[in-house]
């Protein structure tokens, strides 16, 4: 006959297994994105404070890559005091940034010659109390993600770090395990339609392919706004993804918005 164990032994084993994880025993905070469908599959309702994440664009184009740093953008926007962004090329497109919610006045831009000045300047801002900070990369190693976590988890900070190619070669090494809370892909789709001639808001295919301790999903979200919150499309809320993305593919045009010149 099988014996339960005791609320007791089961609580103190988690806490085990927190410790051993590198995480905390005690509750930990989280940036809500404010749409329902998005946060109630992430653990504790939204991206951890303390935590790694990564962004990719869906393609291989810039159009996509400068949606997964409109996408950074708008998760840095919502933390509050200063944004370190860190990158190895001079192309981002500040005023692309500040549309996505996040002002000049609150980021400090670091230009570091090559991926392991980014990586220390990464590790060094998670540990030196920003807000969130971001860096462009295109290798992430385990063991360079599991300091970048853990300087993440000393200092409380979100830390978003943007996989960036130069080679399609060097692509294969997003499926790499990391040590990152969460992983996220963003596609451009066609903008929402206006009942007029003109651009609507642009729309994303957000893919959240690995989330610690949660599920992967799939979201069509329009781009972020002014103040950095995504949100989900009246017209595609009771509409399968599959089809929306069928919409997509078979769509010769479409309009995207991007962030860099």
């Amino acid at each position: 006959m099988s014996v339960s164990a005791p609320p007791a032994a089961i609580s103190e084993l988690r806490e085990r297994i927190a410790r051993l994880e590198g995480g905390s025993a005690r509750e930990r905070t989280v940036l809500p994105f404010g749409v329902a469908a998005i946060d109630r599959v992430l653990p504790g309702g939204g991206l951890a404070f303390g935590g790694l994440h990564e962004i990719a664009g869906g393609g291989n184009g810039a159009v996509d890559g400068a949606a997964a740093a409109l996408f950074a953008a708008g998760i840095a926007a919502r933390t509050v005091g200063k944004v370190l962004w860190c990158v190895t090329r001079p192309d981002l497109f500040a005023p692309a940034i500040e549309q996505a919610g996040l002002p000049p006045g609150r980021v400090i831009y670091v230009e570091a010659g090559d991926e392991k000045s980014v990586l220390a300047c990464f590790e060094e801002g998670l540990r030196g109390g920003f807000g969130a900070v971001v860096a462009e990369i295109a290798r992430l190693s385990m063991t360079a993600s599991r300091r970048l976590q853990l300087a993440a988890e000393s200092s409380g900070a979100i830390g978003i770090a943007i996989r960036r190619w130069r080679r399609q070669t060097e692509a294969t090494d997003f499926g790499q395990p990391t040590a990152s809370e969460t992983r996220w892909r963003v596609s451009v789709l066609p903008s929402t339609p206006l009942p007029v001639q003109g651009i609507g808001r642009a729309r994303w295919h957000l893919e959240l392919i690995r989330c610690r301790a949660g599920e992967s999903a799939d979201f069509i979200v329009e781009a972020c706004d002014a103040k950095g919150r995504i949100a989900l499309p009246s017209d595609v809320a009771a509409r399968p993804l599959q089809k929306e993305i069928g919409r997509r593919r078979a769509s010769a045009g479409g309009a995207a918005r991007s962030c860099r010149p």
